[in-house]
C-alpha cells in the first residue's frame, strides 16, 4: 500500500538521537552512528520525529506495509526492558484514550467549567478525536454512538457542541488529505470490537467529503456488522 512514512538522509544525519526521543512508537534507533528506521510497520507516518536539528528527516509517500501500533509498542517495550503495555519514559500521552466530561444525551451535557482566556478548557467528552489516533479497544467506544465528522465541520458549525456532540463520541477525519485505507482499517476495527449503536456522518458539501459516507459503509461491510447510519451535509454559501 502507498502511505506516508519517514525517510532519513544519512548524509545530513549526525546521529544525535533527537528523532529517537521524539518517536513515541520506537520506530527509530541510532545504529552505526546514524538514525535508522527499524521497521516500516513501526512508523505511523505522523512526523513527530521531524524536529531534526540538521533537517535529515522528512515524510514521503511510498509503498510500505500498514502501521502496526501494537507490534511497535511491544518491540519498544522489549528494547527498554519493560513488560508490553506499560508506559515508557518517552511514550506519547497525547494518544492515550481519555474520558474528559460525562457523555450524556441531554443538550448541554458536554459543557465544562469555565477557564481563563489564556488557558481554555476542552469541552469535548473523549480524547483523542483524530480517527487515526483512536484505540479501537478504548472503553468509551463500547456501545457508543459515533459522530464521524469532517475536520472542517467544527469550524463551520457554531453550535456543534450543542446540536451534535451530546451523547456521541466524536471521531474526526479528512478523506481528501489523509490515508483513506488507514481510516478504513481503524474504523473497521472499532466496529468489530465495540458494539457501536449507530454512526452519524457530518460532512461538508464539497465532493471530496463524500468519502466519509463511503468510509462508514465500507467499514461496516468489512467488520460484518450493520448499524443505523445517518448522514448530514453542511452546506457552504
Amino acid at each position: 500500500m502507498q502511505r506516508p512514512i519517514i525517510e532519513i538522509d544519512e548524509e545530513k544525519c549526525d546521529g544525535c538521537g533527537q528523532c529517537v526521543l521524539d518517536c513515541a512508537e520506537g520506530a527509530l534507533a541510532v545504529i552505526d552512528g546514524k538514525a535508522r528506521l527499524i521497521s516500516d510497520v513501526f512508523c505511523d507516518g505522523l512526523g513527530a520525529c521531524l524536529n531534526c536539528p540538521r533537517g535529515a528527516l522528512r515524510i514521503v509517500t511510498r509503498e510500505a506495509p500498514a502501521f502496526d501500533e501494537e507490534a511497535a509498542l511491544a518491540a519498544k517495550a522489549a528494547r527498554e526492558g519493560r513488560p508490553a503495555g506499560t508506559a515508557g519514559g518517552h511514550g506519547c500521552p497525547g494518544s492515550a484514550p481519555r474520558r474528559l466530561t460525562p457523555l450524556l444525551s441531554e443538550p448541554g451535557a458536554l459543557a465544562a467549567p469555565a477557564a481563563s482566556p489564556d488557558s481554555p478548557l476542552a469541552h469535548t467528552a473523549t480524547w483523542p478525536l483524530q480517527l487515526r489516533l483512536v484505540t479501537p479497544s478504548a472503553p468509551y467506544l463500547r456501545g457508543a454512538r459515533l459522530l464521524l465528522a469532517a475536520h472542517c465541520a467544527g469550524f463551520c458549525l457554531p453550535d456543534l457542541h450543542r446540536d451534535w456532540l451530546p451523547g456521541r463520541v466524536a471521531l474526526i477525519a479528512c478523506p481528501k488529505l489523509d490515508d483513506s485505507g488507514e481510516y478504513l482499517r481503524k474504523l473497521t476495527d472499532i466496529l468489530a470490537v465495540s458494539a457501536v449503536q449507530d454512526i452519524t456522518v457530518l460532512r461538508m458539501s464539497v465532493p471530496c467529503c463524500g468519502g466519509l459516507d463511503a468510509l462508514a459503509q465500507k467499514a461496516m461491510a468489512a467488520a460484518g456488522v450493520q448499524v443505523p447510519l445517518h448522514s448530514h451535509t453542511v452546506r457552504l454559501g
